[in-house]
């Protein structure tokens, strides 16, 4: 089984998944695009038992505005590191930037009712979310 490993931004919190991501998605919601400051994150989700903390746990903080939308970030270097969404989703939102010789190959747009950058990829757009993932499964045209 594939193994992509990943660091904060000054290496001291490491991470690893196996496997692939369930879901790959680009997010436009408003929460996601100012804890991120940017205008839309790339959502790696993966189930939780092929996600781990592999050093440096000690220097993870945690701040969820939401509840069971636990955002974890390196508290030496404040770089960014991964969404814990298994008490709502039941994933782990590792950002995919992060991980070495990983490709990101988003399959559908997320919250596109919130977007501030519209973007022509082709690739579909929910209004929220898709059906399965607790969304009205609404379509919206790019």
């Amino acid at each position: 089984m594939t193994k992509y490993k990943g660091e904060c931004f000054c290496g001291s919190v490491h991470v690893e998944v196996t496997g692939e991501p369930a879901v790959m998605a680009i997010c436009h919601c408003k929460l996601c695009r100012g804890w991120s400051a940017a205008p839309v994150t790339g959502a790696a989700l993966w189930e939780p038992e092929n996600f781990k903390v592999s050093k440096g746990e000690e220097f993870l903080s945690s701040y969820a505005k939401v509840q069971g939308h636990d955002r974890k970030w390196c508290n030496k270097c404040g770089g960014h590191v991964y969404v814990d969404h298994s008490t709502t989703y039941g994933k782990i939102d590792v950002y995919a930037s992060i991980l070495k010789d990983f490709e990101y190959k988003p399959s559908f747009h997320v919250n596109y009712e919130s977007s501030i950058l519209h973007i022509k990829d082709g690739l579909p757009k929910f209004k929220d979310f898709p059906e399965p993932l607790g969304g009205s499964g609404e379509m919206m045209d790019e």
